[in-house]
């Protein structure tokens, strides 16, 4: 029985463990942001409002995208937004990260 209960734990921890090592880095999705999404975006998130009038868009604040939707604008553009290259997987992940720190 011992033996068992071990064995779970080990498990336990051999599955925890990898994803706190995952976790997602909000201070490095910030530096992919300014790189990327800055410019059209804002530095707060809520847009830049010439770029929107321009391009006859209404944006609505980062912040308040779930995961899946910050995702996939980037990774496959949403509207007039085209998809943003070089962005994805562990910088993906930083990225949604960041912008939930943006206020909503």
């Amino acid at each position: 029985m011992k033996l068992s209960a071990t064995f779970l734990v080990i498990c336990g921890l051999g599955i925890i463990l990898p994803l706190g090592a995952l976790a997602a880095d909000a201070a490095a999705g910030k530096a992919t942001y300014d790189a990327k999404c800055k410019t059209c975006h804002g530095g707060d998130g809520t847009g830049n409002p010439a770029i929107a009038k321009m391009m006859k868009v209404d944006m609505k604040a980062l912040g308040s995208q779930s995961d899946a939707e910050v995702k996939t604008a980037v990774t496959m553009g949403v509207g007039k937004m085209k998809p943003i290259a070089g962005v994805a997987g562990g910088d993906l992940d930083n990225l949604v990260a960041y912008v939930h720190t943006l206020k909503k």
